[in-house]
């Protein structure tokens, strides 16, 4: 009797760096998604700053105008007051007059 050797099914070939090949490749790719990702955050993140630029320029030229207005009307208080001492000296000196 003879025995007769049966050989395994062989896998099909694969080049022995296909294995690496395909990770470096996945890897790229999530590399790329994320690279991508962050392009697009810090364009989100530039025009959150220019909006925040012109917000800040908007309340510069409120606060510009605001204190023109304060100045405006310390001017006016001011002329006021001074009418209103001179009136009370005026009638400091009428009343001064009618009693003495």
């Amino acid at each position: 009797m003879s025995a007769e050797i049966i050989a395994f099914p062989s896998p099909p070939f694969v080049a022995p760096n296909a294995a690496a090949h395909d990770r470096l490749q996945r890897a790229l790719t999530a590399l790329d998604a994320a690279v991508t990702a962050q392009r697009a955050a810090v364009a989100e993140w530039r025009q959150s700053l220019s909006q925040l630029s012109e917000t800040m320029n908007g309340l510069g030229a409120s606060l510009h105008r605001y204190r023109g207005s304060l100045t405006k009307l310390e001017g006016q208080v001011g002329a006021l007051n001074h009418q209103a001492v001179t009136l009370e000296q005026w009638a400091d000196r009428t009343l001064a007059q009618q009693c003495g």
